[in-house]
């Protein structure tokens, strides 16, 4: 087993958050690695299509300010501190690639829902983060 130094956590901000961060803050304790969390709010313009004829600034900017609340609330509810939280605007995989290449991450872990069907076929932000890492990636069924 490799012996990691730092880990960053990827999280949607949904329910399972904390389930995923304690498994992240277990594996942080036992190597002693710095962990750091992530969350990426997508671009409005990818949710809408792209063809909306009106500034999304405003609303995007209070969009990431939600995140960064919310994310402050569930590193509250356990016992992991972060070295770094980052928000992000953009396509998760690649911006937890980004970030986990510009922090020298040695472990990124996620949280994998296990859909199938429908969801199989489209893929999920869990098989990029997997597909393109330059690290290993820990996903945690949740």
């Amino acid at each position: 087993m490799n012996e990691y130094k730092h880990i960053l956590v990827g999280l949607d901000l949904s329910n399972d958050c904390t389930r995923i961060l304690d498994k992240a803050g277990d594996i942080a304790r036992a190597f002693g690695a710095d962990i750091s969390i992530a969350h990426v709010v997508e671009p409005l313009a990818f949710a809408y299509g792209g063809d909306v004829p009106i500034d999304l600034t405003e609303a995007q900017s209070v969009m990431e300010q939600q995140a960064k609340t919310r994310l402050a609330k569930i590193v509250d509810e356990v016992q992991v501190a972060p070295q770094e939280q980052y928000v992000r605007v953009g396509q998760a995989s690649s911006e937890l690639h980004r970030i986990a290449e510009d922090n020298g991450i040695d472990l990124i872990v996620v949280g994998s829902h296990g859909r199938h069907g429908l969801a199989l076929l489209f893929g999920s932000i869990t098989k990029g983060v997997v597909q393109n890492a330059k690290c290993d990636v820990l996903a945690v069924r949740v």
